[in-house]
């Protein structure tokens, strides 16, 4: 299993329109073949910091996702919401 973490700076005046993209089309992520979940999280102590955290049964079906026509549509949305470069992560879980 692969865990992808992406971490996204928001805009502060764009908060909620990111929120309401991810809840739009979460569903549709969960939809992809090989993808176990999905998650927002939010930091504590920053409301502009967010991460995804997602679940995927190998980097094949991440880059499948990553290389589709959805994902690249809601990303040339989304990363108008951003206040700085995402940073990402694919991991394996080792214990």
């Amino acid at each position: 299993m692969i865990k992808r973490i992406v971490k996204l700076e928001i805009k502060p005046n764009k908060i909620e329109e990111f929120k309401s993209q991810f809840d739009t089309n979460r569903n549709q992520i969960l939809s992809f073949k090989g993808c176990h979940s999905v998650q927002l999280l939010q930091d504590i102590n920053n409301d502009c910091i967010f991460f995804t955290h997602s679940l995927w049964e190998t980097e094949n079906h991440l880059n499948s996702y990553r290389n589709s026509d959805f994902f690249n549509s809601v990303w040339s949305k989304v990363k108008l919401l951003f206040n700085n470069k995402p940073l990402a992560w694919s991991l394996i879980e080792i214990l």
